[in-house]
């Protein structure tokens, strides 16, 4: 008897110790996120190509991400990739901002990089990012070098 109780008082700390992990690990994980994206305005942009990119995935200056991949679409007129996004309310781009779509490795996922413009008029709520470039598609590039 004594052995199934203390068995029972160590499972109960094991369970205990796991759900104070779980709560903390749950609050701390969107910190970041939940504060960047309280003050947010929303941009598109056209590609020929996103290959990859896909909703949720991060918007990106400099190495540091400042908004969020929110809906893509395919433009009626252009047949082009139409990629809506929001950027944090502080970040102000020109309207000669730049998209691309980048990698993060040779398997990783994307992103969509923007590299601010020197423009004095800035882009607002529903603007289209107008110099865009599309992603690269390897499968594109070793046939290129193979053949």
């Amino acid at each position: 008897m004594k052995h199934s109780l203390l068995e029972t008082a160590i499972g109960a700390i094991v369970l205990l110790s796991a759900l104070i992990f779980l709560i903390f690990s749950y609050s701390t994980a969107h910190k970041g996120e939940s504060s960047m994206m309280d003050g947010t305005y929303r941009l598109a942009a056209l590609f020929d190509n996103i290959a990859g990119l896909k909703v949720g995935d991060p918007v990106i200056i400099s190495g540091v991400k400042v908004g969020t991949i929110n809906d893509i679409a395919l433009d009626d007129k252009l047949y082009r990739a139409k990629v809506y996004f929001s950027v944090a309310q502080n970040v102000k781009l020109s309207v000669d901002t730049a998209a691309r779509i980048s990698s993060e490795s040779l398997l990783g996922g994307k992103y969509l990089e923007l590299q601010p413009g020197g423009d004095d008029a800035d882009l607002k709520t529903g603007d289209i990012i107008a110099q865009t470039q599309s992603a690269t598609n390897l499968e594109d590039l070793l046939g290129r070098f193979i053949f």
